[in-house]
């Protein structure tokens, strides 16, 4: 497995991207938390690239992170989602030029914030046909997506049960509109669960069990809807 960091030539975006040692995969994007480009997203990267995937991490904040949530929820609600499309949509057409990327289409993968964009990924490129979301969180009631574009696409959604009474009514809000564009929805609940069960760096959250069977199902999932050509 290799890394590098690369400017995505759209958008001027940084980001790390992950090769497997078989030198081609399927690409996927990966998408932030509110906290940055931090350890734990180049990590998911990388392990992307072991599994078999061409992963790129797009840096939204370009080099801003943190550690402070008050500063994390600043950065988070001062990012412009048609920018943040902007860069996802250049990330997957830069995946796509790239040699050693396999697969026809191109699939994301976010946490949090990261897992809201990743919702709303399919609808801003038709490179983008899958999307993984980790307990998203989508604070964006002005934006409006192209929902339409989400047919024939999918989504997997892996919900925290500590989010239902804040992240719920979006989730539900969000894959009705999906269905009703004619994309399919997968929706996994974890009893007891809680926001940012995935994230190993936060000891206070991390759930181990939970982890493993939501990154499993994630690999499934992309392998199945990015697969290579």
């Amino acid at each position: 497995m290799e890394t590098e960091t690369i400017e995505i030539a759209e958008t001027g975006a940084p980001g790390v991207l992950a090769r497997p040692d078989s030198g081609s995969g399927p690409g996927v994007v990966v998408i932030q938390e509110w906290w940055g480009l931090v350890p734990h997203i180049e990590d998911v990267t990388r392990r992307l690239a072991d599994a078999g995937f061409v992963a790129l991490a797009i840096d939204f904040y370009r080099g801003v992170e943190t550690t402070e949530p008050d500063e994390a929820e600043k950065l988070m609600m001062g990012l412009q989602v048609p920018n943040a499309a902007a860069d996802i949509a250049a990330g997957a057409s830069c995946l796509l030029s790239r040699p050693e990327v396999s697969s026809v289409h191109v699939g994301t993968l976010g946490f949090c914030m990261g897992g809201g964009l990743s919702l709303l990924a399919p609808t801003v490129s038709d490179a983008l046909s899958a999307a993984v979301a980790f307990y998203p969180a989508m604070p964006w009631p002005d934006y409006a997506p192209d929902w339409a574009r989400y047919a024939g696409k999918a989504a997997l959604i892996h919900k925290a049960e500590s989010d239902e009474g804040w992240a719920g009514p979006r989730i539900a809000e969000y894959s009705d509109a999906i269905a009703a564009a004619g994309g399919h929805v997968l929706i996994h609940d974890y009893p007891g669960s809680v926001h940012a069960f995935f994230n190993g760096d936060r000891p206070e959250v991390f759930q181990e069990r939970n982890a493993e069977t939501a990154w499993n199902r994630s690999l499934a999932f992309l392998r199945e809807h990015c697969p290579s050509a």
